[in-house]
C-alpha cells in the first residue's frame, strides 16, 4: 500500500496554493472600497440580489446589492446575515476572515432567501473561505466551480494557521451543493498551526463531481512521540459524496475519496453516502482513494453509513470504509459497504509508530467487495506495530466467481484477509460466507496471542476453504486442530452453518439496502458466544437497532426482542 505519505500527500492536496489563498483573504488595501455600516446599531442583515444595485444599502430585499463582490467587502460581525436570493447566479466569492465572524450564540450567516438555494459561482477560486475565524453559519446555498476552481479551488474552504493553541469553534455547514472544485468541502489547519477547529457541524450536504474529494478534514504532520489533534468535535450527518472523479495525473498522492478524516480528536460520520468515487485517480499511484475513511486520528466514530461502488486507478486502495494510519480509540459499526474496488472494511497502519491501536470494527455488513483487486477481501486488516483490534459480528458475503481474469487465474478475495503486523487482535461471532472463494485467507499462520477467531460462522455454497499461511484447509475442524484457532476454555467453537442469506445469489442495491443480508433460518441462526466471555463490548444494538442480548446470534442483525 506505500502509505507512510499518506498524510503529507493529503495535507498539500486538500487546501489550494498559497497564491490562491493570499488572492482570498480579503485584507484592506488603500483604495478598495467596503460598503458603509450604520454606526450604531446591529447585528445586520444584508441582501444580494441579479435584479438589486450596489448603491443600495444592501439592509432589506426592496433594495439590495447586486453583486457578491460588493458584499464581499462588508466586514461581518457578530450576529450579522448575508442573504442571497434564492434562485440568483452570483459570479464571484466570499470571504470571512479574522477579525469578523461571530459566536457559537451569535454566528454570522450566509444562506439564501426566497425561493430555492442561491448559487455562488467562483472564477478560478474558492466559492467561500473561512480564514483565522469562526461563529459562521452557511446554509441553503449551491456552489458551482469552473474549469480553474477545479484544479485550485475549494467550495467552502475553512483554514486556520494561527500560531497559537486555540481552536476557533463553531461552524456549521447545511443544506450545501457543492460541485466542480478541487474539493468540495476542506477543513484544514496548515503544518505551522497548532490548532484548527472545533465544533463543526457538517449536515446534509452533497458533494459531487469534484476532483480530488467530497470533504477533507487534515492537520499539521502527526507525531506519535506527542499526539495532537488540529481539530476536535466534528460532526458529519447526511453527507451525499459522490462522483469525484480523482487527478489522473497525481501519481504522487492519492485523490478520490468521499469523506477523508484526518487530525481529528472525537469525530462522528454518520447517515452519510459515499458512492462511484475515484474512478479516474492515477493509475501509477502508490495510494488510491477510499469511500469514507480516517487517519492520524483519535475517537472517530463511523456509523450508519453507506460506501459502495467506489474505484480506484491504480491497484491499491479502492474501498468502502478505512481506519488508516495513526488511529485510535476508534469504531466502524452499522455501516454497509459493497462493490467496491478494494475492501469493504480496511483496518490498515503501514507506519512503525504503535499509534494505531484500540479500535474495533462491528455489526457492519460487506457484499461482493474486492471486485477489481482480490489481494484484498470483504474485512482485511494487516499493518506495522498496529495492536488491540476487535472484529466481531459483522456480516461478510462474497461472491468471488464471474470476478474475469482474476477468477480464471484463480485468483479470488476471501470473506477475511489478515496479514502481518499486528498483536491482539479478535475475531469473533461473524459471519463469513461465500460461494467458493476463501472464508479467510491469512499471511501466517498466527499463534493465539497474535491472532484469536472464536465463535464465528464459516459457511460456502461452493467448496469450504481456509487459507492459513502456507497451509489450505477444507474443513473446520482440521483448520482447528492444526491451528488452535476456535476454541474457548478447550472446547470447540464456530460452526460452518449456512446461515440462510439471499445475498449469496441475490444483489444488494442501493434500494433494496441490507435486506439480503439478513438471515432467513427461521430461528435456526447459529448462536455465537457471550460477549462477556471473550472479553468484548458488543455495544447496546445490531446493524438495525435491535438489542444486542446475552448470548447473541452471529453477524450483523439480531433477533428483535417480541413481547
Amino acid at each position: 500500500m506505500n502509505a507512510e505519505n499518506r498524510s503529507r500527500t493529503l495535507r498539500a492536496a486538500a487546501g489550494v496554493s498559497a497564491a490562491v489563498l493570499l488572492s482570498l483573504t480579503g485584507c484592506d488595501v488603500p483604495g478598495v472600497y467596503r460598503p458603509a455600516r450604520p454606526a450604531t446599531g446591529g447585528p445586520f442583515t444584508f441582501y444580494v440580489s441579479a435584479d438589486g444595485d450596489d448603491r443600495n444599502d444592501g439592509m432589506s430585499p426592496a433594495t439590495p446589492w447586486r453583486t457578491l463582490d460588493h458584499a464581499d467587502g462588508a466586514r461581518f460581525q457578530p450576529g450579522d446575515r448575508l442573504r442571497l436570493k434564492g434562485g440568483d447566479r452570483f459570479a464571484g466569492s466570499l470571504t470571512v476572515e479574522e477579525g469578523e465572524a461571530g459566536s457559537a450564540t451569535r454566528p454570522v450567516v450566509i444562506d439564501s432567501y426566497g425561493v430555492g438555494r442561491a448559487t455562488i459561482a467562483p472564477r478560478g477560486t474558492s466559492g467561500i473561505t473561512v480564514r483565522n475565524t469562526a461563529g459562521v453559519d452557511i446554509k441553503g446555498i449551491a456552489l458551482v466551480g469552473d474549469r480553474t476552481s477545479r484544479r485550485e479551488g475549494v467550495g467552502i474552504a475553512l483554514r486556520n494557521n494561527l500560531s497559537d493553541d486555540r481552536r476557533l469553534r463553531h461552524v456549521t455547514i447545511t443544506n450545501v451543493e457543492a460541485r466542480g472544485f478541487q474539493n468540495g468541502i476542506s477543513v484544514g489547519a496548515d503544518d505551522d498551526a497548532v490548532a484548527g477547529f472545533e465544533e463543526v457541524r457538517i449536515a446534509d450536504v452533497s458533494l459531487h463531481d469534484n476532483l480530488e474529494s467530497g470533504l477533507v478534514v487534515y492537520g499539521p504532520e502527526f507525531r506519535a512521540t506527542r499526539p495532537a489533534y488540529a481539530h476536535a468535535g466534528l460532526r458529519i450527518d447526511g453527507v451525499r459524496a459522490y462522483a469525484n472523479s480523482g487527478d489522473p495525473r497525481s501519481d504522487q498522492r492519492n485523490t478520490g475519496s468521499g469523506i477523508s478524516l484526518g487530525s481529528v480528536l472525537d469525530a462522528k460520520v454518520v447517515n452519510s453516502v459515499a458512492h462511484d468515487n475515484g474512478a479516474h485517480s492515477a493509475a501509477d499511484a502508490e495510494e488510491g482513494p477510499e469511500g469514507i475513511w480516517v487517519y492520524d486520528s483519535s475517537r472517530v466514530v463511523l456509523e450508519r453509513n453507506r460506501s459502495y461502488h467506489n474505484r480506484t486507478g491504480s491497484r491499491v486502495d479502492g474501498g468502502g470504509f478505512g481506519l488508516d494510519n495513526n488511529v485510535s480509540s476508534s469504531v466502524m459499526q452499522y455501516n454497509l459497504a459493497y462493490g467496491n474496488d478494494g475492501p469493504g472494511f480496511l483496518v490498515y497502519s503501514g507506519m512503525p509508530t504503535g499509534a494505531h491501536k484500540n479500535n474495533v470494527v462491528r455489526f457492519n455488513m460487506s457484499w461482493d467487495d474486492a471486485r477489481k483487486l482480490p489481494e484484498y477481501g470483504g474485512i482485511v486488516a494487516y499493518g506495522t506495530r498496529m495492536k488491540s483490534l476487535d472484529i466481531h459480528h459483522n456480516t461478510v458475503v462474497m461472491r468471488t466467481r464471474g470476478l474475469g481474469s482474476a477468477d480464471a487465474a484463480g485468483v479470488r478475495p476471501p470473506a477475511l484477509r489478515l496479514r502481518d503486523g499486528m498483536a491482539g487482535v479478535r475475531v469473533a461471532n461473524n459471519i463469513f460466507a461465500t460461494d467458493g472463494g476463501p472464508l479467510l485467507a491469512t499471511e501466517s499462520a498466527y499463534g493465539r496471542s497474535t491472532v484469536r477467531l472464536q465463535g464465528n460462522d464459516y459457511y460456502s455454497s461452493g467448496g469450504w476453504t481456509v487459507e492459513w499461511g502456507l497451509d489450505r484447509y477444507t474443513s473446520l475442524d482440521g483448520w482447528r486442530t492444526a491451528s488452535g484457532q476456535e476454541t474457548l476454555d478447550g472446547g470447540p467453537t464456530g460452526v460452518s452453518d449456512d446461515p440462510c442469506l439471499s445475498g449469496l445469489t441475490a444483489p444488494v442495491t442501493d434500494g433494496a439496502g441490507a435486506e439480503n443480508l439478513v438471515p432467513r433460518c427461521e430461528g435456526r441462526v447459529p448462536l455465537g458466544l457471550s460477549p462477556r466471555a471473550l472479553g468484548i463490548d458488543p455495544g447496546p444494538v445490531d446493524y438495525f437497532g435491535n438489542h444486542v442480548p446475552g448470548t447473541p446470534v452471529v453477524g450483523a442483525v439480531q433477533p428483535p426482542v417480541t413481547d
